[in-house]
């Protein structure tokens, strides 16, 4: 067997047959010398920690200029930040943990994510921050993939589009018109919904009842559409010319 062979569980084999683990620094440590965090499936958590740097990557270059996304390596709570996406907050690799880094370290129950949480950069801007912790199969914190919105950039955005939105307050109990055709089964529904409310048919509507209807779909717009006293007349069951009479 090579000086690269390995043994299912992850430790290098010599070629005297010898099997050794490295630590995170690169020394090699014999059987039974572990650190203090165990190594966690192939690879262990240097492994892992390797792969989020792929998806922290992955996440900023997806939002560049608004999110910079952070991976801090928790086994390591003076020199924490291992990769950084996107910077926006001036911190640069190997800076200390943030206090949810140091809180997740102490309790190993400290939630795993905490989302949307109101957060500032050091010159200010207002940011939303997302905090994920990872565990390694001991279930100890080993890492934290951070989050951070820039949404100072986006509130300019909010408020042109708001302004673009909004309505007059004077008019917004009120309905002026509406923006579609008035069709003859759109009059028929109406007709006939009115003629129900007084427990009979549209042509049996007695004549002030008809004349208030009249009234109502003018006022509502109705006659705007092509033919529409034709149709009037013809649902309700009187002339076209008792329909323009009866507007008056």
């Amino acid at each position: 067997m090579s000086e690269r062979d390995t043994t299912p569980e992850g430790r290098a084999m010599t070629s005297e047959g010898n099997s050794h683990v490295r630590g995170r620094d690169g020394t090699q440590l014999r059987d039974g010398a572990f650190p203090d965090r165990v190594l966690s499936g192939p690879g262990g958590d240097e492994h892992l920690l390797a792969e989020l740097e792929k998806v922290a990557q992955g996440l900023g270059r997806m939002f560049p200029g608004i999110c910079e996304v952070v991976l801090h390596d928790l086994r390591d709570p003076d020199h924490a930040i291992r990769f950084i996406e996107n910077n926006l907050s001036g911190r640069q690799v190997g800076e200390s943990a943030t206090e949810l880094g140091l809180a997740r370290i102490r309790d190993p129950h400290y939630p795993s994510v905490i989302q949307n949480y109101a957060n500032q950069f050091p010159d200010g801007r207002r940011a939303k921050s997302t905090s994920i912790g990872i565990k390694n199969t001991a279930g100890q914190y080993i890492a934290a993939l951070c989050l951070n919105l820039d949404i100072s950039t986006l509130s300019p955005i909010m408020l042109t589009l708001s302004n673009l939105v909004a309505t007059d307050p004077e008019n917004q109990d009120v309905s002026l018109e509406t923006l579609r055709d008035r069709s003859r089964r759109e009059l028929r529904e109406v007709i006939e919904t009115a003629a129900a409310e007084r427990f009979t048919s549209p042509r049996a509507l007695p004549r002030e009842a008809k004349k208030d209807l009249v009234r109502r779909l003018y006022e509502d717009g109705y006659f705007d559409t092509r033919n529409a006293a034709q149709t009037i007349a013809d649902l309700i069951g009187i002339s076209r010319a008792s329909v323009y009479s009866y507007m008056k």
